[in-house]
């Protein structure tokens, strides 16, 4: 019996009505249809999601989407939602490869895949597809059938990931042979200009440019954290004295920043955050000063690569402070 297949994960999220536009991300999107990869990794909150529902409702192009989730680990079911994705545009595509998975058993996803590239091969048309919240994915056998399908991927095929995190996919050789475009943090976090059209257009507000230039150094051009200041604000008679008193420690930014980021993390690294916390910089070396903790070096590498509003000081890797508001609420 076939497995059930939850249609909304197949359903790009429908763009908002009114959002900041962003010309020179979706730029690179479009000059990055013309790699085989795009990977779009920033932390939570920096709109990667919502950027992709804006630039996929004024393509014409066929796009196909896949909302991924913890169960997705599963080799078999990653790839009959990844097949179901794209049948939910061209309903032919990839029929072999099913029969192949029913009748061999362990299905073997990289035999799979060279089935559906062939296919995919004959398209004469454009197509992408967008896997949203790669960071869940933690198979290796899913990672390396997807390495396989990047490298043998079709001109006319694209493939877009979204993620938290660096995927462990070989993204410096894909740089390198120029098959990757890469969007990140600083390419997605609101600037001046972004945060007043989002303050005050999108959200209807009516700030000062000193308010608005306050809310962005706080934020860090955090979206997230513009977007809970915001809402906020519509109930405060005193706007001025709110954004003054905006931290990390306000209960939206509180609960949010605990929910999606410090209580995800092992009991050993909220430790480390909090021990660490009263650091304006952060080093190796300091923080074992500081929390006894030999491996101090290897957790900091790991918050890095983890995106764990952590910001690098340098270019060697040495040095970082935490996020501004992510420090607050440590």
């Amino acid at each position: 019996m076939s497995m059930p297949l939850l249609q909304t994960k197949l359903r790009a999220p429908p763009p908002r009505t009114r959002l900041v536009a962003r010309p020179l991300i979706t730029a690179k999107l479009r000059e990055g249809l013309s790699h085989p990869l795009t990977v779009i990794c920033a932390p939570a909150g920096f709109g990667k999601t919502t950027l992709l529902s804006q630039w996929i409702a004024k393509t014409v192009d066929a796009v196909a989407w896949l909302g991924l989730d913890d169960e997705d680990n599963d080799p078999v079911r990653f790839f009959t939602y990844f097949l179901a994705a794209l049948q939910a545009v061209q309903p032919t595509l990839g029929v072999t490869a099913q029969e192949l998975f029913a009748t061999t058993q362990p299905p073997v996803l990289k035999a799979g895949f060279t089935l559906l590239l062939n296919e995919l091969a004959t398209l004469t048309t454009p197509l992408t597809l967008f896997l949203d919240d790669y960071h869940l994915i933690t198979t290796p056998a899913i990672h390396e059938a997807l390495t396989f399908l990047v490298d043998h991927l079709p001109s006319s095929c694209h493939l877009v990931l979204t993620t938290r995190i660096d995927p462990p996919l070989p993204l410096a050789r894909w740089l390198v042979r120029n098959q990757l475009t890469e969007i990140r943090t600083d390419d997605l976090r609101f600037d001046h200009a972004d945060a007043v059209t989002f303050l005050n257009e999108v959200m209807g507000l009516t700030l000062s440019t000193s308010d608005v230039d306050t809310l962005e150094a706080r934020t860090e051009g955090w979206i997230a954290g513009l977007q809970l200041a915001a809402l906020s604000l519509q109930d405060q008679r005193d706007s001025a004295a709110f954004i003054q008193a905006f931290t990390g420690s306000h209960v939206y930014i509180a609960e949010y920043l605990l929910a999606e980021i410090l209580q995800k993390q092992p009991e050993d690294v909220q430790l480390f955050l909090l021990q660490t916390s009263v650091l304006e910089r952060l080093q190796a070396d300091l923080c074992t000063a500081v929390t006894q903790n030999p491996n101090s070096s290897a957790i900091l590498t790991n918050l890095h690569r983890a995106n764990i509003f952590i910001v690098p000081l340098d270019n060697e890797g040495r040095w970082f402070r935490y996020h501004h508001l992510f420090a607050d609420l440590l």
